[in-house]
């Protein structure tokens, strides 16, 4: 096992598969003469484009249940390494009157017209939609501005309205609609699921986001969402190490559902948010950044990681959790 401390970081590795590339073949006569060897079989994707699975759009709500375990910040990154990848993506922020998403990706100073301005005629859709000035082909839709009350006959039913429109405007259908739930489970939580296919599920290694979590997961399924995937925020190797906080597999048999991605701690965050910056367009990369973009491939194929379990070489003998993919 200590032969995986020479790999590269493990937020690289995915469960492909049969998508896995392979490297390039050395020429024969240094080949060892042994019937068992195969090629090495590489698992970094960067030197491909990810294909495209399902039908788009893709409608997806990225939720949790609790606040403050980084819906918002999953958004932002997920939905521009999405752009970054070539896909067209909207994200429409759905949390009415505590709205983030145009803070988070510097579009505070652009959106003029909600969605409510669209309602009642005041404007056009695509007014409304505010282009990203670094990626074209990733725009923001807001449904209602601060501090504002959105019409009694607002819900579900009006967002899948909303939805349907995007799909049949003229610019052509978006290849992912992204939609930020807000924390709870009242109509802003009910209305927000309404028109999706596919949730992420945005978790940390804490007991109260994992009950909140699991409560959501319920809720999702009694929707008629299965799509469900998990995304676990702020690990931290060290307290895991140490069991001060659970580990990722721990997380995993708890909530029993398909690991998208996983976010190690980052005070980068904190400095990209305030900066109105997302961290995967930061340079050099950062390690959550790199995830964020793993997570948003594997978003892509459908695709799923796997929590692994790394021997160290402590003073005592023992197991202690890791996470890989």
């Amino acid at each position: 096992m200590r032969s995986l401390h020479l790999l590269p970081n493990p937020f690289f590795f995915n469960s492909f598969h049969s998508k896995t590339l392979t490297s390039p073949i050395p020429n024969p006569k240094f080949l060892p003469k042994s019937p068992s060897f195969t090629p090495i079989k590489s698992v970094l994707q960067w030197n491909r484009k990810p294909e495209l699975a399902g039908d788009t759009p893709r409608v997806v709500v990225i939720t949790s249940g609790k606040g403050g375990v980084g819906k918002t910040t999953t958004t932002a990154n997920v939905g521009i390494s999405l752009a970054r990848l070539g896909f067209s993506v909207v994200a429409i922020d759905a949390d009415v009157g505590l709205r983030n998403l145009d803070l988070l990706l510097g579009l505070e100073n652009r959106v003029n017209y909600t969605v409510v301005e669209v309602l009642n005629g005041d404007c056009r859709l695509d007014q409304a939609l505010v282009r990203d000035k670094r990626w074209s082909n990733f725009e923001l839709l807001c449904i209602s501005k601060p501090r504002s009350k959105l019409p009694i006959g607002f819900g579900g039913k009006a967002l899948v309205w909303l939805v349907d429109a995007l799909k049949a405007r003229q610019e052509g259908c978006p290849d992912f609609i992204i939609i930020d739930c807000p924390a709870g489970i009242d109509a802003g939580f009910i209305t927000a699921i309404t028109p999706a296919n596919e949730a992420i599920l945005v978790t940390t290694p804490d007991i109260t986001s994992l009950r909140d979590a699991d409560r959501v997961t319920g809720l999702l399924e009694c929707d008629g969402i299965r799509d469900i995937k998990m995304m676990v925020n702020r690990v931290r190797t060290d307290m895991i190490k140490g069991e001060d906080m659970m580990s990722v597999l721990d997380v995993q048999e708890m909530l029993g559902l398909a690991l998208l991605g996983v976010i190690p701690e980052d005070s980068e965050v904190i400095r990209s948010t305030n900066r109105g910056y997302p961290l995967v367009l930061n340079k050099p990369p950062t390690l959550a950044g790199l995830a964020f973009e793993q997570a948003a491939w594997r978003l892509v194929e459908q695709d799923s990681m796997t929590a692994v379990m790394v021997e160290e070489e402590p003073k005592k003998r023992g197991f202690f959790s890791f996470f890989g993919g």
